[in-house]
């Protein structure tokens, strides 16, 4: 019987050995997806490390090599696989990885140390190995914990799902090893929140972008970072800068020719290289081991970031955004440093208002920062803003200029000897010169404290101890005077300060309702008084208006007369003149005739005397005689001379006898034959 049900059996448990095995093989063999990795499990063998939850040498457990895309054969009862997807980071986002497995931190470290052989973590056994360090027969090691580089957006890698946990935004990578990591997992997938360091917005890429307001103005930010991993400072300063400050205290002394300096360097050539950021020597942070190997210490950084994205570990590196310092034109900034070398005071014996210092030490810089804009770390250089252009100052309500430096400027408030009260507004114009704003900010502190406490007090008190020694009137009366008095005041207080004054203005003066009653009415009289002048005025201005207007009514005959007057008085001088001239033509006409006929004289005597010799005396005078007739058309020849036995004078004298006595010559009969 027992052989019978062996021969029974024995093929029976032939078919059962085969279809175990068929069904172990079908089960040993996975597929493994283009986007998968099978992480190995296996049941029996040594047991692991206490402090390493992966298997390098065939230890029971998860084992370090993983199965990669394809199918795949793990016999089924002495491994199990799972599939895990491939690291995927999403774009404009990071990922932080934790090593799970690896040599462990030193104490202190928070984060570590990292080997660019170890790429991006999907070689677990050069992880573990190690690589070659910098020095000589030194191997770097990976170490659990906190990993110093992320993966960038886009990373796409096959890590194994034990040795590493990465952390992004949509969801947590690998599984977990530690105990509560674990209870955390079973309730559902791990995400960032389960690390209380990280928050939604520290697994993006660190933008540092400009910032535009509500009123749509932009505005330019710096990144001020702050790292938590490093050496502690050095006793005294409250940031890190690689290197220090001693390229500064190198610029200071000088070029030098042996001992002998050649050449000083400028304040502006400081500033420079103080601004000079040296985020290129850890490629902006994003180099947290760079970092550390040159040197940078834990906590605020000198060196903010600028515009760009940067992959930052958030568990390394905080980022705070900031506005960059803009300097407008028409200011200054006065930087107040609080690291740097230390304080050497250049302002002189003279000056006991603090310390003035060059550029790169701590203290007020004595240089300024001019126009521009300035990426500077606003938790260690405190810019304090000085307008060099003419500031303009209200003490009134309602009215406050861009700068806010007047916000809290009230009117003043004063009393008048008889009590009355006085509310007055003022305006004054100031200027700060660009080269005196760091000694003006030494001695003040700030333009608010310039404005608010010095300014204040000058003008408050000046216009209250002047108004409580006057009557109200009087003041009234002398609002320019005191206007003056107070130029001549504030321009003696601000000059103490290096700060020029360039006007001093009684906007408004606002009595007191009594005083303006009494002022109403004393102004009324005045009016009605000035009324009866000119009343008195507009009369006396009749008067003469109508003395005028008979006047004007008169002119014409006035005019008329003065017109005949003139004329008969022109009428007289031309026949003044013209009698003037007939008397001297007549003069002049007698001169010359005097002169013929003394001429004609002459020659009729010299002639007489020639007739006398020649025909005697009777002769001439009968022929002067003649000729003088004979001028005169007197025919004293006859028409027919009949000779007788006298002569031809003879006859001729009787002629001339008869024609001078009026009786004409009868005419002559012609001689009968």
């Amino acid at each position: 019987m027992t052989e019978t049900l062996m021969n029974f059996l024995m093929p029976t448990v032939w078919i059962v050995l085969v279809l175990l095995l068929a069904g172990a093989f079908l089960k040993s063999i996975y597929s493994i997806g283009p986007t998968e990795v099978g992480l190995v499990r296996k049941r029996f063998g040594k047991k692991l490390p206490d402090d390493n939850p992966v298997a390098f040498k065939g230890e029971a457990g998860y084992q370090a090599e993983l199965l990669m895309p394809g199918l795949r054969f793990k016999f089924y009862p002495l491994f199990a696989v799972t599939k895990h997807p491939w690291l995927q980071v999403p774009a404009g986002q990071i990922g932080v990885v934790i090593a799970q497995i690896g040599e462990p931190l030193p104490v202190g470290a928070k984060s570590a140390i990292y080997s660019p052989g170890f790429g991006t973590f999907t070689n677990l056994k050069t992880f573990v190995e190690g690589v070659e360090g910098k020095d000589a027969g030194t191997r770097v090691k990976g170490q659990k914990g906190v990993q110093r580089p992320v993966l960038p957006p886009g990373t796409l890698a096959p890590i194994h799902p034990v040795a590493f946990l990465v952390i992004t935004k949509p969801y947590v990578y690998g599984i977990p090893v530690s105990e509560e990591l674990r209870r955390r997992r079973k309730s559902g997938m791990l995400t960032f929140q389960d690390w209380d360091q990280l928050k939604e917005e520290s697994l993006d890429v660190t933008r540092i972008e400009p910032k535009a307001t509500e009123g749509g103005h932009v505005i330019d930010m710096v990144g001020v970072v702050t790292t938590l991993e490093g050496e502690s400072l050095p006793a005294g300063d409250i940031a890190s800068r690689l290197g220090g400050f001693e390229d500064i205290k190198a610029l200071e002394a000088g070029v030098k020719d042996g001992e002998r300096v050649v050449e000083q360097v400028t304040n502006s050539k400081l500033i420079e290289t103080i601004l000079g950021s040296k985020n290129d020597q850890h490629n902006s942070y994003q180099d947290f081991q760079t970092f550390l190997d040159r040197g940078g210490k834990i906590g605020l950084q000198h060196d903010p970031l600028l515009y760009g994205a940067y992959n930052l570990n958030p568990f390394l590196v905080k980022v705070e955004q900031v506005p960059m310092l803009v300097v407008e034109q028409g200011q200054v900034a006065v930087i107040k440093s609080y690291v740097g070398l230390p304080t050497e005071d250049t302002s002189g014996a003279e000056f006991k208002f603090g310390s003035l210092v060059r550029p790169g030490h701590r203290g007020i810089w004595e240089e300024p920062l001019r126009t521009g804009k300035y990426p500077i770390n606003p938790r260690i250089y405190q810019a304090e803003v000085v307008p060099t252009a003419i500031l303009k100052l209200d003490w009134s309500k309602g009215i406050t200029g861009a700068h806010k430096l007047d916000e809290r400027l009230e009117p003043i408030v004063a009393k008048s000897r008889e009590g009355f009260v006085f509310t007055i507004d003022l305006q004054v114009l100031i200027h700060v010169p660009d080269t005196k704003a760091p000694r003006v900010i030494s001695m003040v502190g700030s333009m608010l404290n310039l404005v608010n406490e010095v300014l204040q007090a000058a003008v408050g008190n000046l216009f209250r101890d002047k108004l409580g020694g006057m009557p109200a009137v009087t003041f009234i009366e002398t609002r320019q005077t005191v206007q003056q008095e107070a130029m001549a005041h504030i321009s003696k207080q601000l000059s103490l300060y290096e700060v020029e004054t360039k006007g001093v203005y009684i906007q408004d003066v606002i009595l007191p309702d009594a005083l303006v009653q009494v002022l109403t009415q004393r102004e009324i009289a005045n009016q009605e008084v000035e009324t009866f002048k000119k009343q008195k005025t507009a009369q006396d201005q009749r008067i003469e208006t109508e003395a005028a207007t008979g006047k004007a009514d008169m002119q014409k005959s006035l005019a008329a007369a003065e017109v005949n007057v003139m004329i008969k008085k022109n009428n007289a001088d031309a026949r003044a003149q013209e009698a003037r001239g007939e008397a001297e033509f007549t003069k002049q006409t007698g001169l010359a005739q005097a002169d013929v006929i003394r001429a004609q004289g002459v020659a009729r005597a010299e002639g007489f005397k020639a007739q006398n010799e020649a025909i005697g005396a009777a002769g001439t005078l009968l022929v002067n005689v003649a000729t003088v007739l004979a001028d005169k058309n007197v025919k004293i020849m006859p028409d027919i001379l009949v000779a007788g036995g006298g002569s031809a004078l003879d006859g001729l004298a009787a002629t001339l006898t008869k024609t001078l006595a009026g009786q004409k010559t009868p005419p002559t009969s012609p001689a009968k034959s």
